[in-house]
């Protein structure tokens, strides 16, 4: 749509975004952050109880559907009545009572004709009767209601048999549990169609009707009592399952939702589960988690005997599966204590060793180190006693995270090279997500340690990997961090598009964890690429929705590059904070240079606060062995040393900076670097 719109203007339209789907709703969120930048209106229309995210854009314009002003009400009552003297006392009623709803007039207008009220032909009606003798319904709904009430009793079955079934009917499906003759039965459709219930939609591969309006489906459907809804919805599963054959995995959907209602809880659960399974593989995330909350509801109406506790186990996985690209880490902890307590129950070691593993990751993500490493060594006895290599390479997994969280790099690496070395010889299509995974996170050592070329290499074949999987969330974990890996040494013209193909996949799949890292990127390669504006309408996009590992620095980098110092100081200062209480010294390193940055900005410079801050920060970088912040380090000093001219040490800072940058070919610096020393050597 975006390539069409530079081709073309384009004008699109959403119709009821009331009934609007997960998928649909993120195509049009991620439309809605594009349409400054495309020849592109979107058009959308919807009830008051639809709620959405727009309201705030500065190029979004509600226009209220108000009900008809009364001229044009006026003349649409006498459109649809004509102009016979009789029916003129009835107009002042009909616009009194429905206060100009245009689909309210048609469907009172529909009956008193079918009441003989009014007698005729459309456009040309007369009174049939007196008019202190005709009653108009307070709403719409209650003129459906009565209008379905006064159908046949067969065609009035037929009706709400098609409403269980949904807003589209197909044919066959119909037809299988409609429980009527042949030539009832579409005796029944052609009055339907008279009568404007229903309409014919399409005729081949099979013929299927729609309700005319949403409101007669609610209403039709609303009109059957709780156990007949029940019992058809059950009757759906069955024809369905014999008339899809062995295409049954494309129903899957529409089956779980006619089995959850129908509460055939068996089935149910088998549906439901297969449907999350489908979204998830689909990267549809938000689809998946409802489908797998609602297997669980199913679960929760069998007996608890065996096979029903396991899969309850293996449901609270799916869930942490499909609720981690939303970050909902409490959430998750919930369900997967929930798997614990049943694990536990079940004495079953393998399936607790994976859900020790799983909260170990949640754990870590929260930034509990503690409470996370002493999950690992549970997983890694379940892992040793089992002989289960792959709940081993999962522990090492997050053992590498924990020790990168705490600033040790080197031992971080051992454990994500233990992993590759387990996944030697399995398939890459079974080992994509792990190998994935080691090779940007040993990607991300490397760039602390100063080691970029060796770095790429390893976020190459990442990048190699996610291309070919092309699945959102594994492009979106190489995208983000290789396109960091770039920003750190300073290769803008790489980490720009990679970082923007980012923030545009984590919006186009509404994965909101990875937009507030890679957006933060983003802003931070604008402002040292000198685009200040774009960087502040990316810092604004993000909001305060960053992401606590290492997001916020990004952010408040990018703020000092684009001069805004105070909210670069107050990010940094809350992260210096945090790190000191979670001893992630890594973080508590780049803070207090970052701080060091910030004072050295002041009006006049804080050369005391930025002398402490780069010192600090120095001895912590030459401990954890983070080389580029080491060179950072030396480079503000340097600048520092020459603004209160104690040149012997600038001369001494700039120098070690400028043999970092080179070592590490981080070039971007070096200019600031050598020109500063150059004043420096060219003083008297």
């Amino acid at each position: 749509m975006l390539r069409e719109s530079q081709v073309q203007p384009l004008l699109l339209i959403f119709e009821d975004l009331h009934w609007i789907d997960t998928e649909t709703q993120a195509l049009l969120d991620s439309l809605v952050e594009r349409l400054p930048t495309a020849s592109l209106v979107l058009l959308v229309n919807y009830r008051p109880e639809y709620q959405h995210g727009w309201g705030r854009k500065t190029y979004y314009t509600q226009v209220p559907l108000d009900p008809l002003p009364a001229a044009s009400a006026n003349a649409l009552v006498h459109a649809l009545l004509g102009d016979d003297p009789s029916v003129t006392p009835l107009v002042p009623l009909l616009l009194a009572r429905t206060a100009g709803n245009p689909f309210f007039l048609e469907e009172c207008v529909r009956t008193l004709m079918e009441t003989r009220a009014l007698v005729g032909e459309g456009g040309a009606y007369r009174l049939g009767t007196t008019l202190p003798a005709i009653q108009v319904p307070d709403t719409v709904q209650a003129v459906l209601a009565a209008r379905i009430d006064r159908l046949p009793s067969e065609e009035k079955r037929l009706l709400q048999t098609a409403a269980v079934i949904g807003n589209e009917v197909p044919l066959p499906l119909l037809q299988g549990i409609a429980d009527m003759p042949e030539a009832a039965l579409h005796r029944g459709l052609a009055h339907l169609q008279g009568t404007e219930f229903l309409y014919e939609t399409r005729l081949f591969p099979d013929q299927v009707y729609t309700f005319k309006h949403a409101l007669t489906h609610e209403v039709a459907y609303g009109s059957l009592l709780q156990e007949r809804r029940r019992a058809l919805h059950a009757q759906i599963v069955a024809a369905l399952e014999t008339l899809a054959g062995d295409r049954l995995d494309e129903q899957v959907d529409i089956l779980a939702q006619h089995a959850m209602r129908g509460q055939v809880w068996d089935k149910a659960l088998t549906y439901c589960r297969q449907a999350g399974a489908k979204a998830l593989a689909g990267s549809a995330y938000r689809a998946a988690v409802g489908y797998f909350e609602q297997t669980l509801e199913a679960l929760a109406h069998l007996p608890p005997e065996r096979p029903t506790l396991e899969q309850a186990v293996d449901l609270r996985g799916d869930l942490y599966n499909a609720l981690m690209p939303f970050g909902q880490w409490e959430q998750m902890l919930t369900y997967l204590r929930e798997a614990e307590t049943l694990a536990e129950r079940l004495a079953d070691q393998r399936r607790l060793g994976r859900v020790c593993g799983w909260i170990a990751t949640i754990l870590r993500n929260m930034q509990a180190h503690e409470q996370a490493l002493t999950y690992c060594q549970r997983a890694h006895a379940m892992a040793t006693a089992l002989g289960d290599v792959y709940l081993q390479m999962r522990v090492d997994h997050v053992m590498g995270q924990i020790h990168y969280d705490l600033g040790d790099y080197r031992q971080a690496m051992e454990y994500w090279q233990q992993m590759q070395t387990a996944l030697q010889g399995v398939p890459i299509e079974q080992s994509f997500s792990d190998s994935i995974e080691a090779h940007v996170w040993i990607m991300q050592c490397l760039r602390e340690l100063g080691r970029f070329a060796d770095g790429v290499a390893y976020g190459d074949k990442a990048l190699q990997i996610a291309e070919a999987v092309d699945r959102p969330l594994y492009r979106l974990r190489v995208y983000s961090r290789v396109g960091y890996h770039r920003v750190c040494q300073g290769i803008l013209h790489q980490a720009i598009p990679l970082l923007e193909r980012a923030v545009a996949l984590s919006q186009d799949a509404n994965i909101p964890t990875f937009f507030r890292i890679s957006a933060p990127y983003l802003a931070l390669a604008y402002a040292q690429a000198g685009r200040a504006t774009d960087a502040l309408a990316m810092l604004e996009q993000i909001g305060g929705k960053t992401d606590l590992l290492s997001s916020p620095l990004a952010c408040g980098e990018a703020y000092l590059r684009a001069g805004y110092m105070e909210e670069a100081h107050r990010l940094t200062q809350e992260v210096l904070t945090d790190a000191r209480q979670r001893n992630t010294r890594g973080r508590e390193a780049r803070a207090l240079w970052l701080l060091g940055e910030i004072a050295m900005r002041d009006d006049p410079p804080d050369v005391a606060s930025a002398a402490t801050h780069y010192q600090q920060a120095l001895a912590l970088a030459e401990e954890l062995g983070l080389r580029p912040l080491q060179a950072h380090c030396h480079l503000g000093l340097g600048i520092l040393y020459a603004t209160i001219d104690q040149r012997e040490q600038a001369r001494a800072a700039l120098s070690t900076a400028i043999t970092l940058y080179r070592a590490m070919d981080m070039s971007f610096w070096l200019p600031q670097a050598e020109a500063t020393l150059v004043q420096v050597e060219g003083g008297p």
